[in-house]
């Protein structure tokens, strides 16, 4: 009996398949045991969602789960936490993307959640990342979903390195690493209670489960397999001249809502950035990188891990931790 190959889903802006020589080794490993998971998450749980940040994680996290279920569309929506703060660059990938998928998108808003007295921002702190969590949580409750898909990996910090590929969440969204489940044989715990239609507006939200199908990732990983398999990228992960300021030896950029402060030097610089996240808390790197192989090349020889670049880790060694405690991703 011969097998016909799978046909590729469809090019498409932002994620590009095409004719390629199939996976082989440990990347073929890594991304069977990722679509599985996205699998199981699809199976068990009722109202699943798919976190994305516009970041490489979320990207080919999304990539496989289309993989996963192709021919058919997503069976889940992609939710994405947008603090108001974002790379422009990011946000436009993002509309471009799921426009072209045709998928549903969910949009949490961190300026909402402010308006409406959920979460707020600490005086001195220019960074919302904190805030996202209160956001992450309303979304939760307001679209009833049971579980949440991120492309958080255990080498990026020791908070994560502590993860399930399911992690419980008790019905405050918040993590306690004690109470996470043994994960024997591939064998996924998924059993929450559920959230229920109260008798007045809204839901009484339950617990949830956040997936990991990336865990085992490694950030060479993740630029291997984006080469391999022709993956676009927002810009800002490459070589691009924009206007920064170096604050506490980090490079910083500028923006309307994180401005030059007085004394500092604003100039032109050819920066990229290792990480998306909220502009406020994600400084750039000056290594000249043009292209995923430039990437991989810098990656093998740095000795710096891609969250260095986050300012939000640096308020303390359990700055993670503490957040993942009040319902972060």
């Amino acid at each position: 009996m011969t097998t016909q190959p799978q046909t590729p889903p469809p090019a498409l802006p932002g994620v590009l398949t095409g004719t390629r020589p199939p996976l082989s080794g440990h990347l073929a490993w890594l991304e069977a045991e990722a679509m599985y998971v996205i699998r199981e998450v699809a199976a068990q749980f009722e109202r699943p969602a798919l976190l994305f940040s516009g970041g490489k994680d979320s990207i080919i996290m999304l990539h496989m789960a289309r993989k996963a279920f192709h021919p058919a569309g997503l069976p889940f929506p992609i939710v994405h936490i947008d603090t108001g703060h974002n790379f422009p660059e990011v946000i436009a990938y993002r509309d471009e993307l799921v426009a072209a998928l045709g998928e549903r998108l969910i949009v949490g808003s961190v300026e909402e959640a402010i308006r409406a007295g959920l979460a707020h921002e600490n005086p001195g702190q220019q960074s919302r990342n904190r805030a996202q969590s209160p956001a992450l949580l309303e979304t939760i409750r307001r679209h009833r979903l049971d579980a949440l898909m991120g492309g958080a990996r255990r080498d990026e910090e020791k908070a994560r390195a502590k993860e399930r590929m399911f992690s419980f969440r008790n019905e405050l969204g918040q993590w306690e690493p004690r109470d996470q489940r043994p994960e024997l044989w591939n064998l996924y715990n998924g059993r929450i209670h559920r959230g229920m239609v109260t008798d007045g507006p809204g839901f009484e939200v339950g617990e949830h489960i956040r997936a990991f199908p990336l865990s085992n990732w490694t950030e060479l990983d993740v630029w291997e397999y984006i080469e391999h398999e022709g993956i676009v990228v927002p810009s800002i992960y490459f070589s691009h001249e924009r206007e920064i300021v170096v604050r506490a030896g980090s490079i910083c950029p500028v923006s309307s809502f994180f401005p030059a402060r007085a004394g500092e030097k604003m100039e032109r610089r050819m920066v990229r950035f290792r990480t998306v996240g909220d502009m406020t808390c994600t400084a750039g790197v000056d290594t000249p990188a043009s292209s995923p192989r430039d990437v991989i090349r810098q990656i093998i020889a740095t000795r710096q891990s891609e969250r260095g670049a986050r300012l939000d880790d640096t308020f303390s060694e359990a700055a993670m931790e503490d957040r993942k405690r009040e319902g972060y991703f």
